[in-house]
């Protein structure tokens, strides 16, 4: 299974590490860390020097109740990260966070890789036309409502089938498109309470009926730190289980904020099943 990124075939069949760079004053775990152009590059190099395949940079912070964020001020935002780090990172395959189009395409015509939408296309009717334009790796994530809605929204009947369905709904649409790389990502935290967290986990296996590659991105979330009663700052050992955890059971990319962990954890699972 792989995917190409500005030309590179990237070979999923063993699982890679996307590390995270918040650019965001109030994203959850790391927001505010990274603001000078100086920090920004050297957690930059310190997480590709650690083994990430991806970066993974947001500039709108989607948690709950997060603040808006103009479509103006994100691209004030991310457009010259992406700059700077394609400048001083040649060969960087850059992912970015974001649900707009135009931030899609500024970023992508600057020298993105992959577009990482958490509304899998809801939020934005133009996103699955830019993405099929520049030919991308797309990853879709399942989100009900918006970031300020989605914890109001977490009735289902039966969760992981209807979160199911709405994936074969957006491959369906993307490849109508001829978009061909596609990636799911299940949506830890977004419109699911903590016990519907853990149900998707337990039955991650059944999300390879999709046949596409699978991400999942629970690093230091509160499923951890909550059912830990701890914070999110003491939750890496939780997210190392939890990685772990979804490795057995198919997570071909890992999106985290501390990748050396993860890459171990990679590295002893391919030990044992390699």
């Amino acid at each position: 299974m792989t995917i190409n990124c500005k030309g590179q075939l990237i070979d999923l069949s063993q699982p890679k590490v996307m590390g995270i760079l918040n650019i965001t004053p109030n994203s959850f775990f790391d927001g505010g860390r990274y603001s000078s152009e100086t920090d920004i590059l050297a957690k930059v190099e310190k997480m590709l020097a650690e083994g990430a395949t991806f970066i993974d940079i947001g500039a709108y912070s989607s948690k709950p109740s997060a603040e808006f964020v103009s479509e103006e001020e994100e691209l004030n935002r991310i457009v010259p990260i992406v700059q700077l780090l394609v400048k001083h990172f040649p060969e960087i395959l850059i992912s970015i966070d974001t649900f707009r189009s135009e931030v899609a395409k500024a970023c992508v015509e600057n020298g993105a890789a992959i577009i990482n939408d958490i509304s899998a296309g809801n939020l934005d009717d133009k996103m699955l036309e830019v993405i099929a334009q520049y030919n991308v790796p797309y990853i879709m994530m399942h989100m009900r409502g918006t970031p300020e809605t989605m914890q109001s929204m977490t009735e289902y009947d039966d969760l992981v089938k209807e979160v199911l369905f709405y994936f074969s709904e957006k491959i369906r649409q993307a490849r109508s498109l001829g978009i061909n790389d596609l990636i799911i990502d299940p949506g830890f935290g977004f419109a699911k309470t903590m016990e519907q967290n853990y149900e998707v986990m337990q039955k991650l296996e059944l999300f390879h009926n999709l046949e596409l590659p699978l991400l999942i991105g629970i690093s230091r979330k509160s499923m951890i730190h909550k059912t830990l009663a701890i914070t999110a700052d003491e939750a890496l050992n939780g997210t190392t289980v939890l990685n772990t955890i979804a490795l057995t059971k198919g997570a071909q990319i890992l999106r985290v904020h501390d990748v050396k962990e993860a890459v171990e954890c990679v590295k002893l699972y391919q030990k044992m099943n390699f």
